[in-house]
């Protein structure tokens, strides 16, 4: 299978020069995505609001792709600030609770100080 690049359509993409997702075979890596709204460019100040939108940014590209949240293996979670994660939890529960993948946080600076939250995330689909 060919390699598939999957776009979001994200300004940052065609300016920095990446894919927000690419798929090899039944795997899907998405690129550290942030809690932008890629419709309006609108960012939330409070860091579980853009967790949320950073998720659903990552379900829009995995849906794109034929995957699902519960392909999802691996998630790297960066944050500026450690004391932002705690607040972020309810959200992952949320989504990812029942899927449960291997995941990191760690914490480094953001391209925009407006990000509280980046993810990155590995998939694999699942057999029939």
């Amino acid at each position: 299978m060919a390699r598939h690049l999957i776009s979001s359509g994200s300004k940052f993409e065609a300016e920095i020069g990446y894919s927000r997702a690419v798929v090899e075979g039944d795997w899907i890596f998405v690129s550290g995505t942030t809690g932008f709204n890629y419709e309006t460019m609108a960012i939330s100040n409070e860091v579980a609001v853009q967790a949320e939108q950073t998720i659903l940014n990552i379900k829009a590209a995995m849906e794109k792709a034929g995957f699902e949240l519960a392909d999802i293996v691996r998630v790297h979670h960066i944050l500026p600030d450690a004391a932002d994660f705690p607040a972020c939890w309810p959200v992952f529960q949320k989504y990812l609770g029942s899927i449960r993948p291997a995941a990191t946080m760690f914490v480094a600076g953001l391209a925009d100080p407006r990000m509280k939250i980046e993810i990155e995330v590995t998939g694999k689909k699942r057999s029939a």
